[in-house]
């Protein structure tokens, strides 16, 4: 394994853009199944970022050049026994391949000026520019202290990452992205009033203050909603220290709590089951103007769902689960789509303890629809086909929306009533915005998911 100890060497000191290990001979779990090498700077000290993939996640290391070569070629003489070896720097590329009997194979290669004018690429040296500066640009950048992250241990001190909190600084600044492609909708001379429900340990009710009043400087009140008392002295305490003087926690449930002061924003992250439909109702009731919800524990549908149609897949229980959870936050997007509300659908980081990803976001942007009226499969037929069994309604829809789409109006119509209708489905946001408050359902005893 000299030859493989030489190369490494030699790429790795003299200017590496990047190397990766990957076809490991062991297969385990808990082995990395592929490793990454690049240069960082450390506290202006050039480094070796060694990346280990381990199944869903990636474990980051940092060393000095001989001992990133030796840590490197631990892992291709050890388990996992990487069997491939790919690296390149600013002027030369090479491919290290070892059989199964250890013999190695190395083809190595000049980097062409042509090659790189062609890819629209300069060559970039270690030295100068650490491959770190070319990574993703999070809103909270790796390396610079954020108070609420050091003391909810995120990060340490100097603001590098704690390697057990990676996940969840990645999710912050997910969340952070969300919200500043949004935040000209929330562009206020008067201060913005916004409500978490079920904030749980509040991460990421705390990171929205900070990039909303710190960083963008808007003056913001922000109001964490949860059911359990130690968490809310405990967000308290911590909000007193930071100084965040416009962020409160209180002790109380979706389903009631009431507010007199205009309502700009509403968040509800991972609030359980039909706690995210009151959470939704209270948004559209305060006429918010932005709300980001990201559901979880879906299982009203799932006692509900039927249908000849749907029984050949519904029979398996975790399809059933899965269906149903799906389509409960679609027909959730169709609702407030029908009260004015502009809806997407984004995939967003998975949670600590819940695999949920999907978050809906919604503005508003146009004016209330009348209320949807409950459609039979005989009334969803005659409502889009005329006379003479040509389609009417459904057939204007695109022509309607694009013409509309920038006189103000809600260009479409959502047509889910019948569909609700063909599954069996009764959702408690439904008969909420219907005004069917006294058979909404039971109000719920939990309010999130969330540590």
């Amino acid at each position: 394994m000299d030859t493989v100890s030489e190369i490494l060497e030699k790429y790795i000191k003299e200017d590496l853009e990047l190397l990766v290990a990957s076809n490991p001979s062991v297969k385990a779990e808990g082995l990395p199944a592929k490793l990454r090498v690049r240069p960082v700077m450390v506290k202006r000290q050039l480094r070796y970022q060694i990346t280990r993939t381990v199944g869903t996640k990636e474990i980051h290391e940092n060393f000095e050049a001989d001992a990133a070569v030796k840590a490197v070629m631990e892992m291709v003489e050890h388990a996992p026994g990487f069997k491939q070896l790919e690296m390149r720097n600013a002027t030369h590329s090479a491919t290290v391949l070892i059989s199964k009997k250890g013999h190695v194979t190395v083809k190595e290669r000049k980097v062409g000026a042509a090659k790189l004018k062609q890819g629209n690429e300069q060559p970039i040296s270690a030295k100068c520019t650490p491959a770190q500066n070319r990574r993703k640009q999070y809103l909270i950048p790796e390396g610079e202290p954020v108070d609420f992250l050091v003391e909810l241990g995120v990060t340490n001190k100097d603001g590098y990452i704690v390697k057990a909190r990676y996940d969840k600084f990645r999710q912050i600044n997910r969340f952070l992205e969300f919200v500043r492609d949004i935040a000209d909708e929330l562009a206020s001379k008067n201060c913005l009033n916004i409500i978490d429900f079920g904030c749980g340990r509040s991460y990421l009710t705390f990171a929205l203050y900070w990039y909303l009043h710190k960083k963008l400087g808007m003056n913001v009140n922000i109001t964490g909603l949860d059911l359990k008392q130690d968490v809310i002295d405990e967000c308290s305490q911590l909000a007193d220290r930071l100084g965040y003087t416009g962020l409160k926690f209180l002790h109380g449930d979706i389903a009631d709590y009431e507010t007199k002061d205009r309502v700009d924003m509403v968040v509800t992250l991972h609030a359980c089951d039909t706690a995210t439909d009151y959470a939704l109702y209270n948004a559209v009731r305060w006429g918010a103007r932005v709300i980001l919800s990201v559901p979880c524990c879906q299982h009203e549908l799932n006692g509900q769902i039927k249908g000849d149609m749907l029984a050949p897949v519904i029979r398996y229980g975790l399809i059933k689960e899965r269906m149903s959870a799906l389509i409960t936050d679609a027909l959730r997007a169709d609702m407030l789509e029908e009260q004015g509300y502009k809806v997407q659908i984004l995939e967003f980081i998975d949670m600590e303890h819940t695999p949920k990803n999907i978050l809906i976001r919604a503005v508003k942007t146009y004016p209330k629809m009348q209320p949807s009226k409950k459609l039979t499969h005989t009334d969803s037929k005659a409502e889009t086909t005329g006379s003479e069994g040509t389609q009417t309604d459904a057939g204007n829809r695109e022509t309607d929306g694009k013409s509309r789409k920038n006189s103000g109006e809600n260009p479409v119509k959502p047509q889910y009533t019948d569909f609700m209708d063909s599954i069996g489905a009764d959702l408690t946001l439904y008969r909420l915005l219907q005004g069917e408050t006294s058979q909404a359902g039971p109000k719920p005893l939990s309010g999130n998911c969330k540590l």
